[in-house]
């Protein structure tokens, strides 16, 4: 213990304060030890005043600023060394590579959320107010429950209709009973050519509900969403609750899920524009589940290669991180410049994945490309599954 080099530091940590026992856990210290070996907490006995905070605050922030710089200028300079250098156990010059993905991520997600790139998609479906303009030539009296139309074909297809109802004998029942009818024998086709259904609906939506609700499979779950897309959209109905009540519906997890799957698409094709770029900005995140699962595919093809999967995964972590910081760079210019990089970015990660790969991998350009364009289509195939899945399932979340 004698022998070991002593350490002047200031402040706190002068060697006056330090102790010869470590005050969290006990630990047996020399009074050159700044830390303690076990736990790590700094070795001062002295009391804690605000200038020692500040003085922390500022260290600590010069210290993560100075590896933050040698990240990115590594990352972005000497493509595959940053990895190379961290797995054999250079790793206190650079930031943790899955803490420096993250705060990429959520920048990332920060700019994406507040950028308006997709607003005219919003501006184009502003006209959809969510209710139904009927351009039906049919007018049905909810009174009478009678259609009329001025035109002689469709006249000619509802009187048809109507006496293949009366042969059934169910003309003298309820409006919801003779829609189900209407709609099986096919008499409801467009707004242009048929009844508008919606109308039907409306007349007696209780009765049509009865009706329907103890129907079953994919065919019960499309026509209630048909239903509560009817009454969201015509009947301002704000909640399921709202809908239960008013309309005597069962509160069952199935019939919640069709009320809010509906209530979600309606939304997504009044505000088409915040849906997409509400979709994009959760990217960042799906990306921490999907990694890990591509590196499966870099160990295999490289599994002759003195590498354990976590090298792997820290390889595809850096390469990730590079991809955030070129998307941010061109989602900034596209902003200022009124311009789309993406295209050009995109081709500079191509070129920087290449030398990665080579550099940490130390294989030659011929298996280096090859394992470059399998990896790459991998890459791909994953990314549209897991880009279908995040889109359908925000349809019906959003």
């Amino acid at each position: 213990m004698g022998n070991k080099p002593k350490v002047v530091s200031k402040g706190r940590y002068e060697l006056k304060f330090r102790g010869t026992e470590c005050l969290n856990c006990g630990h047996i210290l020399d009074i050159s030890d700044k830390y303690c070996p076990n736990c790590s907490q700094a070795n001062s006995t002295k009391k804690l005043v605000l200038k020692d905070f500040w003085d922390e605050f500022f260290s600590s922030l010069i210290n993560y600023d100075s590896k933050l710089l040698k990240t990115l200028y590594t990352l972005l300079i000497r493509p595959g060394t940053i990895t190379k250098d961290y797995v054999k156990g250079k790793r206190i010059s650079y930031t943790n590579p899955f803490r420096f993905l993250l705060s990429l991520a959520f920048l990332y997600f920060l700019l994406v959320t507040y950028n308006n790139k997709f607003a005219g998609l919003d501006k184009a479906a502003k006209n959809f107010d969510g209710k139904i303009t009927s351009s039906s030539p049919f007018s049905f009296d909810l009174n009478s429950g009678q259609l009329s139309t001025d035109s002689t074909e469709l006249r000619e297809q509802t009187e048809k209709g109507l006496k293949q109802l009366d042969s059934m004998g169910i003309t003298n029942v309820p409006v919801a009973e003779q829609l189900i009818q209407f709609d099986s024998i096919g008499l409801f086709t467009s707004k242009k050519k048929g009844i508008d259904k919606d109308s039907f609906m409306l007349a007696d939506p209780k009765t049509y509900y009865k009706r329907i609700k103890d129907s079953t499979g994919i065919n019960s779950f499309m026509l209630k969403m048909e239903f509560f897309a009817s009454i969201i959209k015509n009947d301002s109905i704000n909640s399921f609750d709202e809908a239960s009540t008013k309309y005597n519906i069962e509160n069952t997890s199935g019939t919640i899920m069709a009320f809010n799957s509906t209530n979600s698409l309606l939304k997504v094709i009044q505000q088409p524009g915040s849906f997409i770029n509400s979709t994009i900005s959760r990217l960042p995140f799906v990306i921490f589940f999907f990694l890990p699962l591509f590196t499966v595919f870099i160990w295999l093809i490289y599994i002759r290669k003195k590498y354990t999967y976590t090298d792997h995964l820290i390889f595809s972590f850096h390469n990730q991180s590079l991809l955030f910081i070129l998307l941010i760079l061109s989602l900034i210019i596209d902003t200022i410049f009124k311009m789309s990089s993406s295209g050009i970015f995109l081709l500079i990660f191509s070129f920087y994945l290449y030398k990665s790969m080579r550099k940490f991998y130390g294989q030659g350009r011929f298996k280096t490309i090859i394992k470059y364009i399998f990896l790459n289509t991998i890459f791909v195939f994953l990314a549209l599954v897991v880009i279908t899945i995040l889109f359908t399932g925000s349809v019906f979340t959003y």
